[in-house]
């Protein structure tokens, strides 16, 4: 089974956070947003390893937008 990590408003990719095969716990940052000069972590809501990476640094993202899909353990 797998989980979709999603945008929750519009915002440029600083840093993606994770890499594909990854290991992370419900809570880890998988991406950094910024948006109006304000840093803002996505955090992963399932445990898992990440089986893809959707978005790179630099681009923009709108509300709804996957970042990142992680394979639920």
């Amino acid at each position: 089974m797998s989980h979709t990590v999603v945008a929750e408003l519009v915002a440029a990719v600083m840093k993606v956070e994770v890499e594909v095969g990854q290991q992370v716990a419900a809570d880890d940052a998988v991406v950094i947003l910024e948006s109006m000069k304000m840093e803002i972590p996505v955090l992963a809501d399932v445990a898992g390893s990440v089986s893809e990476i959707v978005v790179s640094a630099g681009d923009v993202v709108n509300d709804g937008d996957p970042l990142v899909v992680i394979k639920v353990l």
